[in-house]
């Protein structure tokens, strides 16, 4: 990891961590955002993307869908691959 940078690209950095080290991860990359720093986060943690990203992008099968703010891809998602999953992550 270089230091001092200005972009950190994190791809499924939760992916194989115990269930006890993902809050810790998720907790330093919050802190990251919170001090600004300005990254682009590949992920499968739904509640996290939202929380803390500004901009959010749905992707399938190698594909955007759909981008817009974190509210507009999950409360109202225009695109119906992007509305198929956002009902069946916001089911459980």
């Amino acid at each position: 990891m270089a230091l001092k940078t200005e972009f950190l690209f994190l791809e499924e950095i939760t992916a194989a961590l115990d269930p006890e080290l993902v809050s810790d991860v998720l907790d330093v990359i919050r802190a990251l955002a919170d001090e600004g720093m300005t990254m682009l986060i590949v992920s499968h943690e739904m509640a996290f993307v939202g929380e803390i990203s500004d901009r959010a992008v749905f992707m399938a099968d190698g594909l955007v869908v759909e981008t817009g703010t974190p509210s507009e891809i999950f409360d109202r998602p225009q695109m119906p691959r992007t509305r198929d999953f956002v009902r069946k992550i916001l089911r459980h």
